[in-house]
């Protein structure tokens, strides 16, 4: 899927957004280089969690909105995490749906855009 598609469904059908289409897009247009973040109160080491650093990177790097970075994890954020408010898995999406983008820090940017012949 090219970029500016993946952009457009998550504009116009975010419900349709799987986690990973994301992670494909990203894969395919963004290098990855491990990073260290935070998110509202949870500390992630660089490496760990790396599909939630990649969302959350490339949201930064496309100024997406709350609402899209969620729709941006697909069913684990619509069917793990919105149908069971109560649960404790999925603490990354849990964490953001409270603290938002303020809650949201890299120690370093990990993606860094793809030249054209290498995507």
């Amino acid at each position: 899927m090219q970029l500016s598609n993946f952009l457009l469904k998550l504009s116009n059908t975010p419900e349709l957004v799987e986690f990973e289409d994301t992670i494909s897009v990203i894969d395919r247009f963004y290098h990855y280089s491990p990073a260290e973040f935070i998110n509202g109160d949870l500390t992630n080491k660089a490496g760990q969690n790396a599909g939630s650093c990649k969302i959350f990177a490339f949201g930064k790097l496309h100024g997406l909105d709350e609402r899209a970075v969620l729709a941006c994890f697909g069913r684990y954020y619509r069917e793990d995490v919105l149908a069971h408010p109560s649960g404790k898995d999925h603490l990354n999406i849990r964490n953001f749906i409270h603290s938002g983008w303020k809650g949201v820090s890299f120690d370093r940017l990990p993606l860094s855009p793809k030249e054209p012949s290498d995507s």
